[in-house]
């Protein structure tokens, strides 16, 4: 059974005829507008950090552009993401509309103008404009979510919050306000997008892999599930807080042992012939060799950009071009397959974060050369997604609903 989106949704109170389609249909429902957008922003602004970074280019910024690079990534890219997948998700739980036509537009531009102020803009107008949105979706959300009395997914709202408060903190900090290293901010930021991903995926993979697997069975028990995000969410708190080295090693690599266990209670290998499936398996694998990283760079074996880029690049990035294409597939109508030009971004992705955690690991001398063939593969698997989705999320669906 094929869902547009990975949770049950609740049908409205009574039945009612589908409604008339009005509005661009770019502004019908979040994912469409944000994630071309975003898409978008992967695809080019990686490129231009990585030829800045090795001083081919140079950028004119208020801030040091390693800060804007992992800013952006972090509010811009995988902010802008979670935006417009709960835009889109939280009308599917509810059957209550969420914000679209106009207020949709300005919050896409709101967006929109955040990544275009970083260049042009005096710093309190960017951060003034960056820090907006996130609190203005979780309004929004929460609105439609009390309307429904949908107790469950209140939660996922407050972490958006928390989510507007790690831009503050780095704000503040970025311009001495505070007496705090902004990349501690980028790195609770970066938690809390971990956290996002721990909880939808344990909700969604195995019933996906379910779905598609006749006779498959999963023993998953809950308390084993709230083992996992709570070893994780202490293992990513004594990370950003600079716990002790010995006790935050222990608590990471404790959460990759249980990531590792979980991946392998989902069955990976039952995925092998369904790209659109097998992608978020092979994201999710980065998780706890992501945490494994992170307990030896805490130990001082590694340095901890590259147990970073494993999470951000692999886990995240991962993730987001699978969901990316399956959502946008689903919601416009189309089958949820995996064609040539996905199948590409795909490996385009798993090999950017190879390159950019595992060959400099390996051998450190071919950092520079890692570093720009994953910034390329990155933007190639982007700009497919961007070339390819475009035309889609800017027509109606081909079912002819509306959303």
């Amino acid at each position: 059974m094929n869902q547009p989106l990975p949770f049950p949704q609740r049908p409205p109170a009574a039945a009612q005829p589908a409604p008339a389609l009005h509005g661009l249909p770019l502004l019908r429902l979040g994912f469409r507008p944000f994630y071309l957008l975003t898409a978008l922003l992967a695809c080019v602004s990686v490129p231009v950090w990585v030829l800045a970074f090795l001083g081919h280019l140079p950028l004119q910024l208020q801030i040091p552009p390693l800060l804007w690079h992992a800013h952006e990534m972090l509010f811009g890219f995988a902010a802008g993401v979670i935006a417009g997948f709960l835009l889109t998700a939280v009308k599917a739980w509810t059957g209550l509309p969420t914000p679209r036509g106009p207020l949709l537009g300005a919050l896409a531009l709101l967006w929109l103008a955040a990544r275009i102020a970083a260049f042009t803009a005096p710093y309190a107008v960017y951060a003034a404009l960056d820090m907006l949105l996130l609190p203005l979706v979780a309004i929004a959300l929460l609105r439609v979510l009390i309307q429904a009395k949908n107790k469950r997914n209140i939660p996922l709202i407050g972490l958006l919050l928390l989510m507007a408060a790690a831009n503050l903190a780095f704000h503040l900090s970025a311009t001495g306000v505070i007496a705090l290293q902004p990349l501690t901010a980028l790195y609770a930021e970066l938690g809390m997008v971990l956290m996002v991903v721990a909880v939808i995926t344990g909700r969604v993979v195995p019933m996906f892999t379910r779905n598609v697997t006749p006779g498959l069975t999963m023993n998953i028990p809950r308390a084993f599930e709230m083992s996992v995000l709570a070893v994780t969410a202490v293992a990513l708190l004594a990370w950003v807080c600079n716990a002790p080295a010995p006790l935050a090693a222990v608590l990471s690599a404790a959460a990759a042992v249980l990531h590792a266990v979980r991946l392998a209670k989902w069955k990976p290998w039952t995925t092998l012939r369904r790209p659109i499936l097998w992608i978020l398996h092979a994201s999710y694998a980065w998780m706890p060799l992501g945490f494994a990283l992170l307990a030896a760079a805490q130990l001082g074996w590694l340095p901890v950009t590259l147990a970073v880029h494993a999470l951000a690049v692999g886990v995240v990035g991962g993730l987001i071009i699978g969901m990316l294409t399956r959502t946008a597939r689903g919601h416009t109508g189309r089958p949820l397959q995996a064609g040539r030009g996905e199948v590409i971004a795909y490996a385009c992705v798993m090999a950017a974060a190879v390159l950019r955690v595992l060959v400099p690991a390996v051998h450190p001398q071919w950092y520079a050369y890692a570093l720009h063939g994953a910034a390329c593969l990155w933007a190639v698997a982007f700009a497919i997604y961007f070339v390819q989705y475009t035309p889609w999320l800017m027509r109606s669906r081909l079912d002819g609903k509306d959303g």
